[in-house]
């Protein structure tokens, strides 16, 4: 029997390799000899760059950047098994958890250490990056990323223009004389599960700066900022940021990447289902097991269970869940190509108690070895 566990992380509980051991153990426990091919997941969002690099044999690499509130931090990315594609999490430089709830705003938040990462794996020898938005502090248009890259934007008085989303109203002209031109030898593509435009009701400022700190006032305030950077990169480069489908994600970034670095911007899941070959990997496996934290209607919007069900499907491997909640809205992915789906909760218990990780993964383990006893059960006909 062969065995492909492509799971998520459980958020707040253990990560997705964690849990796939827990997972490989209630298989053993079942078949001993049980091949068993284990693909940790991400959809392209937290967790991402410990996943393909653990899938690709890559390293972590620890970098000293300029963090959300201008001050030095240490953020981590990762160097593929290639040794010349970077994997990226903006929010490891510009992440909202690294601002206190009471010092969020998106006004000063900046971008600026996103591109001291690349540049520091520009350095390395890499020419290919993955990206994986979200998460973000910021709302600056990913201005501070491009001014560490080596763009300037200049006021109307000639002078750079300083670093978060209020700054943007004051940028009057673009200059990339000192841009580094090893960028013009890289391909960006990036993970983004969004479609919002820059500026306006859907745009970056009024979608999500309420979760970064900004109160309504600040909302008006960064939007003309979105605005008018966008009516100026389209004066100066000819470039209609505002309107590219995911332009308003993680504050901007969306934008500067699609328009300044010509990155493509796709699903997360499928950009990271590609990467680690999960197609050719799944073609001759006799079950999948998948799953995340929780089932419900926002899996059937394109997370990792999704993207993994639908290329089981297309080789009619059968595909098992297992997540820690399940709502009723996660009844459609039957349909989407999820075979049956459980919960690993056995017994009345709180939230804190559900998540602590011990806990977790012995109930995955249980879990996947009372499924793998019905499958044996089933399989020989013999009572066990």
């Amino acid at each position: 029997m062969k065995v492909l566990i492509a799971i998520d992380s459980f958020k707040g509980s253990v990560s997705s390799i964690d849990g796939s051991k827990a997972i490989s153990l209630g298989i053993k426990d079942v078949y001993p000899e049980a091949e068993i091919l284990t693909l940790p997941l991400a959809d392209g969002g937290e967790g991402t760059v410990e996943t393909l690099v653990q899938a690709t044999d890559g390293q972590l690499i620890e970098k000293e950047v300029t963090g959300p509130l201008n001050e030095k931090l240490k953020a981590v990315y990762g160097i593929l098994g290639d040794g010349k594609t970077a994997i990226i999490e903006v929010a490891a430089a510009c992440g909202l958890p690294l601002v206190h709830p009471d010092k969020r705003n998106p006004t000063v938040t900046t971008t600026y250490g996103v591109g001291e990462l690349i540049c520091d794996a520009i350095a390395k020898g890499c020419r290919e990056f993955v990206i994986g938005l979200g998460g973000s502090a910021t709302n600056d248009a990913g201005v501070g990323m491009l001014q560490a890259l080596g763009y300037s934007f200049l006021d109307q008085h000639n002078e750079e223009v300083g670093f978060g989303g209020g700054n943007l109203q004051n940028i009057h002209r673009i200059v990339a004389a000192d841009v580094l031109p090893e960028l013009q030898d890289c391909t960006f593509k990036v993970a983004c599960d969004v479609n919002n435009p820059l500026y306006g009701p859907t745009g970056a400022a009024y979608v999500f700066g309420p979760q970064k700190g900004a109160t309504a006032e600040m909302i008006k305030e960064l939007d003309k900022g979105l605005e008018n950077f966008a009516r100026i990169v389209l004066h100066e480069l000819c470039i209609d940021i505002h309107n590219i489908v995911g332009a308003g994600a993680a504050g901007g970034l969306g934008a500067a990447f699609a328009g300044f670095l010509q990155g493509h911007l796709q699903s997360g899941i499928q950009l990271v289902l590609d990467l680690i070959g999960m197609e050719e990997k799944i073609k001759d496996a006799d079950f999948v097991i998948t799953g995340e934290g929780k089932l419900d209607g926002q899996t059937s919007m394109g997370k990792a269970p999704l993207g993994v069900a639908q290329l089981a499907q297309k080789y009619q491997v059968p595909v098992i869940a297992l997540a820690g909640g399940i709502t009723k809205e996660a009844a459609i992915l039957n349909q989407l190509g999820i075979t049956s789906y459980f919960s690993i909760v056995n017994a009345p218990m709180t939230l804190e108690e559900a998540l602590e990780p011990r806990v977790t993964c012995n109930h995955l383990r249980s879990t996947t070895n009372q499924i793998f006893r019905l499958i044996q059960a089933v399989r020989t006909g013999v009572k066990i």
